[in-house]
């Protein structure tokens, strides 16, 4: 296959710019596969402490909102039997149509999967497992290659593919049970060359890569002739992740095919191929028809822009008009559509369009303004693109004809979480996609009806079509996993395991205490700390855990004067206040830059806090931290930027992750940014210290900051948690994460002079990012760490750690720790199995 120059330079460049971007953002290394295999390994000698193993956790659920679900495979013979392979959470096998389901993967190391194959032929089952999603979002974890259990999930094997890190689909040889071929997508957030199509002849014993395209490109979807095990399709994906950026498509992405049982591929996607062309080509779904292979359909994620739809007739401004205006320009804007561009864009009321006029005039506001107000990403833009788009072979894949006429929004810019496709066995016409919604056509592509209903969440991952019964399909999506029995028409949800992905947790000083928290997708919920899983709440309708707010939820914090105002939200800082007693009823709580400021930016999950000595005094982080004296009714900014500033990009970067102020003392304050920055005020947010290196090179050094001096190297890493200590007002514990850098080192140090210098304190911890940790309110030397493989104990302040997992999954990611000290109890959220409550007593007491 020969590459034109064009496409060459195109690729070069890309590749440049990527190393020069990692080279100036990031100093450390992706971690070889290698190397986490062998601390996987030595993660064994963590377990068996006779302490820990007799202190076990509860589970308190939730299990009403589920987790992302990235496959659903049914027995074909008796689809009362399936299996569901959660993103985060495992994998979960149900003989009962889903009334209950058994984990069958809990005694491994790890719970991330991409895909998983079932052999239905054999008894026991043989399962094959690719560890690590291809969806590609930002808690996308990574795997760690291919398992295969011989007998149903009660052992399993490790096949290899350590630096796969993502698997997007398994296909079995019908008839060689030691066949098997792989879609490895490859690292997420940096480049490697293990990636592309992998084939097994021998049970997984070896592999051979048999396409490889670039080490941007790998592989998200296969497509196997269900007739011709010989002839198979690859869609080839290229994306560009980064902290701060995702590009979601590429030159390099496509169509292969190979007629020799994948041993060699050609593209099929080519100019002339009637499949879409160019640097804009995203995620790519495939699937045969089975009654006949000559027909193929792809769904493909194509992010061309849209062209402007704006005319000379429009009555209104757009962004575009403002942004490169001179003073008389400026001056010449018609005064009434200024009026209708700044009310469409929810300026505040306080500017008018005369004051605005004036003050450019005067020099004291540059005419680009209004482009600088708006000119940011705050994670909720939609820029204009084709998006989802099928298209049909009927000639084995080799030539390719759009389905459809009219545009099929279900994608916007978000096609990377999504693009599957699917058929009937039966029917060519009848088409099945996924999106944010579940859409049909039955017409071969041409329309499509949404088949979500009430009781259906968004964003579909996974679909399984009954071959003998088409109307009865099991969907997997970010809420779990629905069943219908009439195309859609009517679901019933299957949702009884534990498997919500949690954010962040915090407890109340009720009787018996509250937890909150924030899922993926799943918006932030409240419920009793003693709270046991039971159906019988769908008799009574009263589940125990009560819903705060929607969207991806987020940090909580709780006012313990009263256990009834809650502080809440979800993505990119979109905050509230509520009150229980007062459903339907908040304060929004976000604040903005003023007209000449540049605008702020927020964090997925950005921060807040309530003051532990003054429960009326809010700390809110963007880039800029704010504060409220007055529960979130009013914001003033304590700061300048406190990042490195802003990274050009289309994910908001530059943001302060963590912020915490000691118990021991008010107004001393920490926070800690995306790109590596340390500070601390000991007035209450009016002057700064800067804690990390090079810090002469931060934009905060125009902060009112003391003179910056050597600190803590973070090497531009991620700061997941700064802690003070309960025990000593000079102690602060903080930790790095290095996951966007494909990174797995643990990153845990501790400062005994308030951030002057600092002592690693990781010890034996495994590969594994750490996300938080928390000190015991009780021993000074006992430590709580949660990585993402799970949670570690410390008896001696860091020098050695334990895991303790009893009562839980071998491996799951904790992304938070809370410790309720009036009942002694720990609470750990977890980002696939819900969350659990250990009691601490016996551990404080060792």
């Amino acid at each position: 296959m020969q590459v034109k120059p064009s496409a060459l330079l195109s690729m070069t460049l890309s590749l440049l710019i990527s190393f020069f971007s990692l080279t100036a953002w990031s100093q450390v290394a992706p971690t070889p596969g290698a190397d986490r295999m062998r601390s996987l390994a030595q993660r064994q000698t963590l377990f068996g402490d006779s302490l820990l193993s007799a202190v076990s956790f509860r589970s308190i659920g939730p299990t009403i909102m589920s987790g992302r679900v990235v496959d659903v495979e049914a027995n074909p013979n008796d689809p009362t039997e399936f299996y569901v392979a959660y993103a985060t959470g495992g994998l979960w096998h149900t003989t009962n149509n889903g009334q209950s389901f058994t984990p069958i993967m809990d005694s491994l190391d790890i719970l991330f999967l991409g895909d998983i194959a079932i052999n239905w032929n054999t008894n026991p089952r043989i399962i094959w497992a690719g560890t690590g999603e291809a969806n590609s979002s930002r808690s996308s974890y990574a795997g760690t290659g291919m398992y295969r259990s011989n007998d149903n999930g009660k052992t399993w094997q490790y096949l290899g593919l350590s630096e796969s890190h993502h698997i997007g689909d398994i296909k079995l040889h019908p008839t060689d049970p030691n066949t098997a071929w792989v879609a490895v997508l490859g690292h997420l957030y940096t480049d490697n060359n293990e990636r592309g199509v992998y084939k097994t002849t021998d049970g997984g014993a070896t592999w051979k890569q048999t396409l490889f395209v670039n080490a941007q490109t790998g592989c998200v979807d296969l497509a196997l002739d269900p007739a011709n095990p010989n002839q198979l399709l690859a869609a080839m994906w290229q994306k560009n992740r980064k902290a701060w950026k995702f590009e979601e498509s590429g030159p390099s992405s496509g169509i292969y095919k190979s007629t020799d049982g994948g041993s060699s591929w050609q593209k099929t996607s080519g100019e002339g191929s009637g499949f879409p062309q160019g640097n804009k080509i995203g995620r790519i779904g495939l699937c045969y028809f089975p009654g006949n292979p000559q027909i193929v359909y792809a769904v493909v994620d194509n992010n061309t822009p849209l062209p402007a739809k704006k005319s000379a007739t429009d009555s209104l401004y757009t962004k575009e008009d403002l942004r490169n205006l001179t003073t008389a320009q400026f001056a010449a804007l018609d005064n009434n559509k200024l009026e209708s561009f700044l009310r469409k864009n929810r300026f505040p009321r306080q500017y008018s369009v005369a004051q605005i006029k004036d003050k450019v005039a005067a020099g004291t506001l540059a005419p680009s303004v209004l482009w600088d107000w708006l000119d940011s990403d705050d994670g909720f833009q939609n820029s204009g693109i084709a998006g989802c788009e099928v298209y049909r072979s009927d000639d084995g894949g080799r030539n390719w004809k759009k389905t459809h006429e009219k545009p099929i929004g279900i994608f916007n810019t978000y096609g990377y979480y999504f693009a599957k496709i699917y058929t009937s066995y039966q029917n060519p016409e009848k088409v099945f996609i996924l999106g944010f919604s579940s859409q049909v056509s039955t017409d071969g592509g041409k329309t499509f009806t949404n088949m979500d209903k009430g009781n259906v969440h968004a964003d579909h991952h996974a679909l399984w079509v009954n071959p003998k019964r088409d109307s009865h399909i099991i969907n997997g999506n970010d809420g779990g996993v629905n069943i219908s029995y009439d195309d859609g028409k009517n679901w019933f949800k299957a949702n009884t395991p534990a498997v919500g992905q949690f954010y962040a947790v915090t407890t109340d000083d009720a009787k018996p205490y509250n937890v909150y928290g924030g899922l993926q997708d799943n918006g932030s919920w409240w419920g009793p700390s003693n709270h046991k899983e039971d159906i019988g709440w769908i008799d009574n309708g009263q589940y125990a855990y009560k819903v705060i707010n929607g969207g991806d939820g987020m940090q909580a914090q709780v006012d313990r004067r009263d256990n009834n105002t809650i502080y809440s939200g979800w993505q990119f800082g979109a905050y509230a206040r509520y009150q229980k007693d007062k459903p339907g009823v908040s304060k929004s709580i976000r604040p903005q830059h003023l007209l000449g400021e540049k605008p702020l930016r927020f964090n997925w999950q950005t921060p807040i806090l309530l003051s532990r000595h003054n429960q009326d005094i809010f700390y809110y982080g963007a880039n800029r931290l704010y504060r409220s004296l007055n529960k979130g009714d009013s914001l003033v900014s304590l700061t300048p930027d406190m990042t490195k500033g802003a990274v050009a990009g289309n994910v908001p970067y530059g943001t302060i992750t963590t912020v915490d102020e000691s118990p021991l003392r008010f107004g001393m304050l920490y926070i800690g940014t995306d790109d590596g920055n340390l500070h601390r005020s000991d007035d209450g947010g009016y002057t700064w210290t800067a804690l990390h290196r090079s810090a002469t090179s931060d934009k905060s050094k125009s902060a009112k900051t003391t003179a910056p001096f050597a600190g803590l190297d973070t090497k531009q890493l991620w700061v997941s948690r700064i802690i003070a200590s309960q025990h000593s007002e000079n102690r602060v514990y903080v930790t790095l994460n290095g996951y966007r850098s494909d990174n797995f080192e643990p990153f845990v140090f501790v400062s005994e002079d308030k951030g002057v210098t600092w002592q690693p304190i990781a010890g034996n911890l495994p590969l594994e990012p750490v996300n938080v940790i928390r000190e015991d309110p009780k021993n000074p030397d006992l430590l709580y760490v949660g990585t993402d493989g799970g949670l570690y104990v410390s008896f001696d302040r860091g020098k050695t750690y334990k895991a303790w997992q009893t009562g839980m999954p071998r491996s799951v990611p904790v992304h938070d720790l809370a410790i309720q000290q009036r009942d002694n109890e720990l609470v750990v959220g977890t980002h696939g199995r819900s969350l659990y409550v250990g009691k601490l007593d016996k551990l404080q007491k060792n």
